[in-house]
């Protein structure tokens, strides 16, 4: 996608809006007024909204009424309608209190994505249209989590993907930042919904957000997250309806490492576990092959093998994903005879998070020592320089939160911006 270099003299402005937002019209309304509030101060606005509410997984369920795999095509055509009601009522706000609007879909505001249906990716972006409606003074309102192929299908960008629009956007138009607005204040050390301590962070790094987002912190989209940081978009997560200062994501290199950021709960999983008795080194492969065709992302794999050769597999799945998984295996098993598998549904994996796990010796040991010494069973880990995760039973899930809360002081800790 590519962008354009020359700085942007007239300081656009990039908000999102998420569906609790824009739930109702009274909440539509203070929308409008930290709209306008940038307006007035001179800035050009493109605000991507989000559907209103739950109106996804209302139209999620009317589809489920008249069939049960709803093709993917008519799915997304259905979802995006959920968009198109949100920026238009916000379009009508806006120019009723006197500042010219317009909505845009995602088509028409120049989104162009693959053909891959409910988890498309955006392959670029034309800004014409965009810059068309801003030179005449018009506030902006795209539809998130859309865009359309070059067959000319409405393609969806999978959940949480009017996130990857807005920053999207903010690439392409060079904007001053992006602004996601949410109902929560910020990102904080932990899940400040079930846990008390945790701490609202005022500045976190791409890298640290991108693995908080893939272990489970729903805060925002993932390849949001890879693409904001790919090209540098200044981003901002703030509360819609308070005044605050937000958490700011930026590059690494303008903060000060610190060993533990924050801790990601993740409950959305399930552990398979495999039992080969064939022997044969390549089964393993055709099993990951055939996840693969079906699309699903595997996570923390630990493989053991026997002193007699045979060989045993784990690996985590998105519980969404189950169905897809347990077709595959059901096909394996009915085919060879030493050949077994199970499900564990009752994990759930907890991931800490700081650019200075790498560079700080002994972290790993105190996660296990905290955990050890409250009796919390580990069922498998994964490490990378700023993370450790670990599969724990789903029924500890919290107290393992409030542990690793606890024995790293994140109640207590404060990051410099140095650059």
């Amino acid at each position: 996608m590519p962008v354009n270099s020359t700085k942007n003299k007239n300081k656009i402005i990039v908000q999102k809006y998420g569906g609790t937002s824009v739930g109702d019209i009274e909440k539509m309304k203070i929308v409008a007024g930290r709209i306008i509030s940038e307006r007035d101060r001179g800035k050009q606005v493109v605000a991507v909204i989000s559907a209103m509410g739950k109106t996804t997984d209302e139209l999620l369920a009317l589809a489920r009424q008249v069939h049960k795999t709803p093709p993917a095509r008519e799915m997304d055509l259905l979802l995006s309608v959920g968009e198109q009601i949100s920026i238009t009522l916000l379009s009508m706000i806006l120019n009723t209190l006197g500042y010219p609007s317009i909505s845009l879909l995602g088509y028409q505001a120049g989104i162009r994505t693959d053909g891959q249906f409910s988890n498309a990716r955006i392959e670029n972006v034309d800004k014409k249209n965009i810059l068309k409606h801003l030179k005449t003074g018009k506030i902006v309102l795209v539809a998130g989590f859309q865009g359309i192929s070059r067959e000319g299908e409405i393609t969806t960008l999978g959940r949480g993907g009017s996130d990857l629009t807005a920053v999207a956007l903010a690439a392409i138009l060079n904007a001053d930042r992006c602004e996601i607005y949410t109902d929560v204040d910020g990102i904080f050390t932990a899940d400040p919904r079930d846990f008390k301590k945790a701490r609202l962070l005022s500045f976190i790094s791409y890298s640290e957000m991108l693995e908080l987002a893939s272990e489970g912190a729903q805060i925002m989209q993932t390849r949001a997250v890879e693409v904001a940081r790919k090209y540098n978009v200044p981003l901002v997560i703030r509360n819609t309806f308070k005044k605050n200062s937000g958490t700011w994501i930026m590059g690494d290199e303008k903060l000060e490492k610190i060993v533990i950021t924050g801790i990601a709960l993740d409950k959305q999983i399930d552990q398979i576990r495999i039992n080969d008795y064939s022997k044969e080194t390549e089964n393993f492969l055709n099993i990951f092959g055939k996840l693969a065709e079906e699309n699903v992302n595997i996570k923390i794999i630990v493989q053991g093998a026997s002193s007699n050769g045979n060989k045993s597999i784990s690996f985590l799945v998105s519980n969404e994903n189950l169905d897809s998984v347990t077709r595959v295996l059901d096909e394996l098993q009915s085919r060879r005879k030493n050949f077994f598998y199970e499900v564990d549904q009752d994990v759930a994996k907890i991931s800490i998070v700081g650019s200075g796990i790498a560079s700080t010796p002994g972290t790993a040991y105190r996660v296990f020592r905290a955990l050890l010494e409250n009796q919390i069973p580990i069922y498998s880990i994964s490490t990378s320089e700023i993370k450790i995760a670990c599969v724990v039973p789903e029924d500890l899930a919290e107290t393992t939160v409030a542990i690793l809360h606890d024995a790293f002081g994140l109640e207590h800790v404060k990051r410099r911006k140095i650059a």
